[in-house]
């Protein structure tokens, strides 16, 4: 599913806000605060996996973004954002989850189709056009895919999960969020209906790499399933 032309047209006029970073250094921030937020080394190498560039093209950019104030790059030890490009990048996930939310709600897009539409969104629409959205959707502070959506200030509202991978055999907890945007991993969940909010308990670890088996649903409903490790560990849970 795509967005009508005329519709693309009409955001882009509205999206010239003159004082914005271009589009390469907003997709930047946003894959360097990702893997923060995963908790994974940031590195010229994780970079280039991430955003899918060469290693020299990742180290011409974050030698830019040193020189901008935005990032701190100690050689060998990794990259680390600053306090304005914690801010720079929490803006551009504001936008960008607040796109995949108003899709989702207003456009009937479903939350495997959004990712690619909200990466060219994100970087043409203004910032009254956004604060409308977030208006019309009620500021909401999680995107369909559990994501946290940061404040217009930068603030976040962050809650204490683990990932299901990690859990013991007899854990309870709720389904908070959902890490991949890979449309095929998020497809799957949907054909099984395991969406954010589902109650999910751990039945038991298989040994030797095997898979996690868990319920999902309500207890009196709930559907039983065995989910490899590539999904338990995009599967974020608040344990109750």
């Amino acid at each position: 599913m795509v967005l009508d032309l005329r519709m693309r047209r009409i955001l882009v006029c509205m999206g010239d806000d003159s004082s914005r970073h271009s589009s390469s250094i907003e997709d930047y921030m946003r894959a360097i605060y990702g893997l923060v937020e995963r908790g994974e080394p940031v590195t010229n190498a994780s970079l280039a996996g991430r955003l899918e560039v060469s290693p020299s093209s990742a180290s011409g950019m974050v030698t830019k973004l040193a020189q901008q104030g935005l990032v701190e790059h100690v050689p060998y030890r990794g990259i680390d954002l600053t306090s304005d490009g914690m801010q720079l990048a929490r803006s551009v996930l504001r936008r960008h989850r607040l796109i995949e939310t108003y899709l989702v709600s207003e456009l009937g897009y479903t939350w495997d189709e959004v990712h690619e539409e909200a990466d060219r969104l994100e970087h043409v629409l203004s910032d009254r056009l956004v604060e409308r959205i977030a208006g019309k959707l009620g500021n909401p502070v999680r995107d369909p895919h559990g994501d946290p959506i940061p404040g217009a200030d930068g603030s976040i509202e962050e809650e204490p999960t683990r990932l299901l991978d990690e859990l013991p055999a007899g854990a309870v907890g709720q389904i908070a969020r959902v890490w991949d945007t890979d449309p095929e991993l998020l497809r799957f969940l949907a054909e099984r209906s395991i969406t954010i909010g589902d109650r999910v308990e751990v039945l038991e670890r298989q040994p030797f790499g095997g898979p996690v088996v868990v319920k999902i649903g309500p207890p009196a409903e709930a559907a039983t399933h065995a989910l490899g490790t590539t999904i338990a560990q995009a599967l974020s849970v608040t344990v109750h």
